[in-house]
């Protein structure tokens, strides 16, 4: 709902229509801040702080910016209560008619049932009270109707609403309830003798209290020598929860006319009072700034906890973040540094490269004379086509084996951080795939990847020796040999790093890769290609270690946890508070903020 201009109807007493407008605006806008918090994360209270935001939600569609928007409409009479209370015989009474259906069975299920005068009709259509519902002029069982009964026995400028059952076993029923109360300027509240000290009935009335709605309660199905005990005790128990100046009523138990109605004087009081606020203008505005007003202040102040409860989300999304970061940023870097430290210039791939090069006099000779001239390098080589490409076969596998060595690393060390929170492990259970292990396809992934990286340097080889093709040095060892030598290289790229006498033997080929290279190229040439690939190395490395990590983030992602609304309530409850400030500290023409008659 885009954010709506108000009815120039100035807030009785209280409120400019600009000051109106700009209430309604800022409330729109809290609605709008409410919506786009997402609280998925199954942390302590998250489910409490959820239905908190939905409540707020639909009371700000349902009830304060329609109301507001709407000042002078009909005071809303919204009668609930427990179940087997007699709500709608009640209301049958009260307008004189059958209007309402009582419940035989339980739970009863119907659409809630709002009787208005004729002239009224035009307050309640769709796009103002509880707009969700489908209005209807016919009897429905459909609980998502709202039943509009146009009644000449109802007086203008006051209309009931029949609620569902708050206790009802049908949790839609509930919810309706609910909702249906919420949106009242006024509740009815209905209970029984039978049923009075009963839990959900005092829920709702500590609700009723802690926003300072507009409460009367009816004590109904009363035997008539307990109603002087019953209504006492009562009466106690509303003041000890703040409700000391709501009216109460007692309706004892009698007869049901064949119409369904109680006599006529058993609700003489109730009808006498509801008649009375209908005749007044003042008190029924008196009604809806006390209800209106409570429910606001009540909205402001409820957004900081659920503010709160987004931090905590937005905080645990973090920490999340962080530690599956901090696995594979590990894992980066491990690859990174094994592929460059020479600890891949052993077993398989040193045997097939001294297989290509030769070992003997050769290699032993570049361990103790390193500046030994590039041509007899060259001459020395015996290596052949075949042996270039077991040397690639070997690097291949020997680069698959470690990345997929510390993808499985990372996911264990990720998955075991995530498993030491309840959020953690309750996203690792719904992710549909094991995330303590390496993709399924991430081998596949990964030899192509190798695979795709050989390509480029025998490609970069290639382009290098262009103009090299025809020479003796070039074509004594093929694009394949050179690009071989290339990688050799490529895998003792940190130099000083390694020790001892193994690191000795990989030093020394690597080294002598170099020459061979060098022998072709030229120093400043290999420079460039061995830079060139060790950094199409890391990146194509980064990029399947990355794929693996997304894993774990886009789980964050999908949760669509913005870091920015619990600011954006804030932000938004403090401007709904600053112009409820601002309006108490306008002149005032009357003093209209006093409780329900």
């Amino acid at each position: 709902m885009s954010e709506p201009e108000a009815d120039q109807t100035p807030f009785p007493g209280r409120r400019t229509p600009d000051a109106t407008t700009a209430m309604v605006t800022a409330l729109v806008r809290l609605r709008g801040a409410l919506q786009e918090a997402r609280l998925p994360l199954e942390l302590p209270g998250a489910d409490e702080q959820r239905a908190a935001r939905d409540e707020m939600v639909d009371q700000l569609e349902d009830y304060v910016i329609p109301r507001l928007m709407t000042l002078d409409a009909p005071l809303l009479a919204v009668v609930g209560g427990s179940t087997g209370a007699g709500k709608s015989t009640l209301v049958n009474s009260l307008v004189g008619t059958r209007v309402t259906t009582p419940g035989v069975l339980r739970p009863t299920t119907r659409s809630p049932v709002l009787v208005h005068h004729p002239d009224d009709a035009k307050w309640f259509g769709q796009d103002r009270l509880l707009p969700e519902l489908e209005r209807v002029t016919r009897q429905t069982n459909d609980p998502e109707a709202l039943q509009l009964v146009a009644s000449s026995a109802m007086s203008p400028g006051l209309a009931i609403l029949d609620a569902p059952d708050i206790d009802s076993v049908e949790e839609r029923n509930r919810v309706l309830a609910a909702q249906l109360l919420a949106a009242a300027d006024l509740w009815l509240f209905v209970t029984s003798a039978a049923r009075y000290a009963d839990q959900v009935p005092w829920d709702f009335l500590r609700k009723a209290a802690e926003r300072s709605a507009a409460v009367a309660i009816v004590l109904d199905r009363t035997p008539a020598d307990a109603v002087d005990t019953i209504a006492t005790h009562l009466a106690r128990m509303l003041a000890s929860r703040g409700l000391k100046d709501s009216p109460l009523f007692t309706v004892e138990e009698g007869e049901v006319s064949e119409m369904g109605l109680l006599s006529s004087d058993s609700v003489i009081d109730i009808r006498r009072w509801l008649q009375a606020l209908a005749d007044d203008q003042d008190a029924r505005a008196a009604v809806v700034q006390q209800t209106l007003d409570g429910a606001i202040r009540t909205l402001g102040r409820r957004t900081h906890t659920v503010a709160d409860a987004a931090t905590e989300q937005t905080d645990a999304v973090r920490r999340l973040r962080e530690d599956a970061n901090e696995a594979y940023d590990r894992a980066v870097k491990a690859v990174g540094e094994a592929s460059a430290d020479g600890s891949l210039l052993r077993g398989e791939v040193l045997a097939r490269w001294q297989e290509f090069v030769g070992t003997g006099e050769l290699l032993k000779t570049l361990e103790t004379r390193v500046g030994w001239i590039r041509d007899r390098v060259v001459n020395a080589v015996k290596g052949k086509p075949q042996q270039a490409e077991r040397v690639t076969v070997a690097v291949e596998s020997g680069l698959e084996t470690l990345i997929l060595e510390h993808a499985e690393a990372a996911a264990e060390r990720a998955e075991a951080s995530w498993r030491g929170t309840a959020a953690g492990q309750i996203l690792l259970r719904d992710a549909g795939e094991d995330l303590g292990r390496a993709s399924r396809d991430f081998r596949r992934r990964a030899e192509r990847a190798v695979r795709d990286w050989q390509d480029d340097v025998l490609e970069m080889v290639r382009s290098e020796g262009a103009d090299k093709r025809s020479t003796a040095r070039f074509l004594a060892f093929g694009v394949n040999g050179l690009a071989v030598a290339l990688m050799i290289v490529v895998f003792a790229h940190t130099g000083g790093l390694l020790v001892g006498a193994e690191a000795g033997i990989a030093g020394g080929s690597a080294l002598l890769g170099q020459k061979l290279l060098e022998a072709v190229f030229g120093d400043q040439a290999v420079r460039s290609l061995a830079e060139r690939a060790r950094q199409r190395l890391e990146a194509s490395m980064s990029d399947l270690l990355d794929a693996e990590r997304r894993r774990y983030t886009d789980l964050l992602d999908s949760l669509e946890i913005s870091p920015e609304a619990p600011e954006r309530m804030r932000s938004a409850a403090r401007k709904v508070d600053d112009l409820r400030y601002a309006a108490t500290q306008q002149p005032q023409g009357s003093d209209a903020a006093g409780s329900a008659p």
